[in-house]
């Protein structure tokens, strides 16, 4: 049996926080604004694999309301994803995802991010793919007030 999940999540920059995508700090004048540490990507991964699952969306299981997940790292959701998934009897056959921001550019930090998010859900990196694309200065991506992850995950029963 194979499932599909698929995810965005969308977070305001702003200035006094660091920018962490994919559980990457990325040197940059802004960050994301969030409840957690605002890493939009891993987020949307997390979701992803949520909704593959079928056991509903990252909310439910992180729940912005819970001062336990205000201000940490996002890494503690794939983390704790990984584990569920596993003890759903499934497990990761790759992850496709695509950043949207305008600024900074990603490109020599993509390996690295696909590295550390490897790690923490245990699997080979070369079954995750980030992408990540511009606004052409369109909305509020491309006018730099935001930024926007998608995924998209495909899991499989052991």
């Amino acid at each position: 049996m194979i499932k599909i999940g698929q995810a965005s999540d969308i977070h305001k920059l702003v200035e006094g926080r660091k920018l962490i995508l994919g559980t990457v700090e990325i040197p940059f004048e802004k960050g994301l604004l969030g409840h957690s540490d605002g890493d939009c990507l891993t987020h949307a991964i997390v979701n992803s694999i949520i909704g593959a699952l079928g056991l509903g969306d990252i909310g439910k299981f992180y729940p912005d309301t819970d001062n336990k997940y205000k201000d940490i790292d996002s890494s503690y959701f794939l983390v704790d994803i990984k584990n569920v998934l596993k003890s759903n009897g499934f497990r990761i056959v790759n992850i496709d995802s695509c950043v949207l921001l305008e600024k900074p550019i990603l490109k020599d930090y993509i390996p690295i991010m696909r590295e550390s998010i490897s790690k923490y859900l245990d699997i080979d990196k070369s079954l995750i793919n980030i992408k990540a694309t511009r606004g052409e200065s369109l909305g509020f991506i491309g006018e730099g007030k935001g930024i926007k992850a998608e995924a998209v995950c495909l899991i499989e029963k052991l």
